[in-house]
This record gives C-alpha cells, sequence and structure tokens, in this order.
C-alpha cells in the first residue's frame, strides 16, 4: 500500500469516528497552542525590552539602595540609606557623568472632582526628562524654583488625564494626590505600556514635595544618571561608587548600603526574568503534548484491536509487515499534525487576544510555528510507533481467529 492509501485510509478512520478523533488530537491542539502563546508573549517582552535599551540608552545608571541582587549575588534589604545630599555630593563631584536625578516613588489616590485613580507618583527632578526620556506634550514641566519652594505642581501621565478628564485638556485645573490640592502644569506625551508596565499611569511632581508634603520621609527610592557616553559607563559607574561610599562613610572593606546598575544589566535582569516565565509555561505545553502522545497511542492500540482482522486479511493477501507498520504510523501522525495545525491557529488567535485582554505586547515568531507543527509530527510518529509495531507483528492466522 503506498503513502497517498495510506493517508486516504487515515483520513477515512478519522471521519467515521469525529469525537474520538477530535478528544484524541485535543491534547496536541492545547499543547502547540499554548507554545505559539506562550513564545509569542516572550518574544514580545523581548522586543519591548530592546526598545526600551535603544530609547533610554545603554549609558544610563540606577543608584538604588540596600546590597546587590545582581543576579543573585548578595541579598536586598529594605534600608533606606539614599538622601538629597548624596544627590548633592554627586552633581559636585561627577566628572563621567551628568544629569543626576533624583527619584521617590510609590501608588497614591489622584482625585478630580468625582473620580479618582490609584495611580504611581513619582517625586523627581527637571533631569528626569532626559534620564527616563520623556517629553511633555502640552504644558511644561516644573523648575528647580518649584523644587526649592516645594511647591504643590504635577504633570500627568495620558493615562491618568484619560482616567480623570474624559481626555480633556487638564493644564491648569487642580487635582487631589492624597488630598493634597495639586495644580496640573502639563500632560507627558504618550509612551505606550511595556509589557507589565504603564509609564503612561504616573503623576511626576517636585521630589521635595513628595518627600516633605506628601510621603514625608527623608529618603530617595533611587537616583538615576546619565554617562557622558556609552564608552564611559564603567568609569562611571565605579565614580558613582566611590562618591557614596565616601559620602556614606562606608570603608572598603564593608559591604555598600546602595547599589549601582547600568541600564544594560537591568534590562538583562528583565529579559532573563521573562525567559523564566516563558520556560515555565513551555514546560506545561510540553506536558500537555505529552498528554495529547499518550492519548493518541490509546487510540491507536484500540484501533489495532478493533481492526484485527481488517490486519490479519491483508497479511494473508500479501501485504508486509512494513506496510502495516507505515499504515499505522501514517495514521497516528496524520491525527498529530492535523492537532498541530489546529494548535498553530488556535496560538496564533490566543496571541493576537492577549493584548485586548491583558495589554500585553505579543510577537508571533513563524520559526516557532514551524517548530510547534514539526514537534506535533514527532509526537505522532513517537506515540504510534509501538501501536504501529504491535500491529505489524501479528500473524495473520492469529488474526483472522480473534474474536
Amino acid at each position: 500500500m503506498s503513502i497517498l492509501e495510506s493517508l486516504a485510509n487515515a483520513f477515512q478512520g478519522l471521519l467515521a469516528n469525529k469525537l474520538r478523533s477530535l478528544l484524541t488530537m485535543l491534547g496536541v491542539i492545547i499543547g502547540v497552542g499554548a507554545i505559539i502563546t506562550t513564545t509569542s508573549i516572550g518574544e514580545g517582552a523581548k522586543a519591548d525590552i530592546t526598545e526600551r535599551i535603544q530609547t533610554l540608552g545603554a549609558n544610563i545608571l540606577a543608584v538604588r539602595p540596600g546590597q546587590s541582587m545582581f543576579r543573585g549575588r548578595g541579598s536586598a534589604d529594605a534600608r533606606r540609606t539614599l538622601t538629597v545630599e548624596d544627590v548633592v555630593a554627586l552633581r559636585e563631584r561627577g566628572q563621567s557623568f551628568g544629569y543626576v536625578t533624583p527619584e521617590i516613588g510609590s501608588r497614591a489616590q489622584i482625585k478630580f472632582l468625582n473620580k479618582n485613580s490609584n495611580t504611581t507618583i513619582i517625586g523627581t527632578s527637571p533631569e528626569y526628562l532626559v534620564t527616563a526620556n520623556f517629553t511633555v506634550e502640552n504644558g511644561k514641566f516644573f523648575t528647580e524654583s518649584d523644587i526649592r519652594y516645594r511647591k504643590k505642581v504635577c504633570i500627568l501621565g495620558k493615562t491618568v488625564v484619560d482616567n480623570l478628564f474624559d481626555k480633556k485638556d487638564p493644564v491648569g485645573k487642580t487635582v487631589k494626590i492624597r488630598n493634597i490640592s495639586f495644580h496640573v502644569l502639563g500632560v507627558m506625551k504618550e509612551k505606550g505600556a511595556t509589557g507589565f508596565r504603564n509609564p503612561d499611569d504616573q503623576v511626576f511632581i517636585p521630589y521635595s514635595t513628595a518627600m516633605k508634603r506628601v510621603f514625608g520621609t527623608e529618603f530617595l527610592s533611587s537616583i538615576s544618571l546619565q554617562a557622558n557616553s556609552d564608552k564611559l559607563i564603567q568609569e562611571a559607574e565605579a565614580e558613582v561608587t566611590e562618591i557614596l561610599r565616601k559620602q556614606h562613610k562606608i570603608p572598603i572593606n564593608k559591604e555598600l548600603d546602595f547599589h549601582v546598575r547600568n541600564q544594560a544589566e537591568f534590562m538583562e535582569t528583565l529579559e532573563e526574568s521573562s525567559q523564566t516565565f516563558t520556560n515555565m509555561i513551555l514546560g506545561i505545553a510540553v506536558v500537555s503534548l505529552l498528554v495529547g502522545g499518550i492519548g493518541i497511542m490509546n487510540i491507536m492500540l484500540v484501533s489495532v484491536t478493533e481492526r484485527t482482522k481488517e490486519i490479519g486479511l491483508r497479511k494473508a493477501v500479501g501485504a508486509q509487515r512494513l506496510d502495516v507498520l507505515i499504515q499505522f504510523l501514517v495514521e497516528s501522525t496524520t491525527l498529530a499534525l492535523i492537532g498541530g495545525l489546529v494548535g498553530v491557529g488556535v496560538g496564533i488567535v490566543g496571541a493576537k487576544m492577549v493584548p485586548s485582554l491583558w495589554e500585553w505586547r505579543t510577537v508571533i515568531s513563524p520559526v516557532y510555528g514551524f517548530l510547534s507543527f514539526v514537534v506535533s509530527a514527532l509526537v505522532g510518529v513517537f506515540f504510534g510507533a509501538y501501536p504501529a509495531w504491535k500491529a505489524a507483528k501479528l500473524h495473520p492466522i492469529d488474526a483472522l481467529r480473534h474474536e
């Protein structure tokens, strides 16, 4: 029997038992669909990370309180160690970097008339526009004078404007942050959500106002800096460390109470976290494929039992073991391939739906689609091999006597 005849018989068997065939393929469909969807989420996260590196630049440094957690070394703690005096010291002594930006942030309620929204409040300075690559679209950003006098002024992100003002111009209006009235100076240009983060869902206020009037603290959440060039990033990192070590009076042999990270390292860590998440879901998808393969094996074993007399008759009229082996392998592979094809379609639809459901970016990779299809074929061959071998080794006389 030729391959084409085996394919025709396989399709006839599928159509004769539609529900059984669908249930058999279900595991493969779910597994392949999950692979396509999860890898699309992972590729989308990687694309976002790449864009953020290109947007912010690899020459951005971030100083955070506590010991370093980079790649598992050290242990982070909740100590608050960064102060405005540190910012002053960095600005005065730094040679290989500029645009030193203090930052303090926390979630808080913001209100306008009868509408309210829970958003991120960022206390910072005008240099933030450079180190975080933000642009004011409407109005203006606050000034050093506003910081000096702890003015109650703010700039809103686009998402906050949409939530509170129904996309109307908020400049000149008054909003309340933790029941403190703030005058709206401007609106930031929209950046768009990136993965799990929405930079447009933020409100920016002078860091002095944030520390004294809103959060009641003497400490900063972080300090951002921009190295003078990409080539000076290591030199800038070492210089920042040395300045803050002296500022905090930490001996050479003692653990630092802060850690310095460059943007590239930070993005690398994010990418590793994203890959870990993707691998975890991929593991679940592979298990689903294995379950689908076991389902195919069980159904093929049932099929061999049901068609024992047919196998005996074929052998009696001259069919060889190889002919029977190929016939059942083609049938199991056909089941897996159809399941894989449907699974690819399900995965693509799932990947298209993810951004509208969770605002996560997805990038569908043709490579993963092709590999998923190939893997589903291999599942059919692997799990169909034993039933096919069992059918091929049946003795014609015993098969014809089978009841």
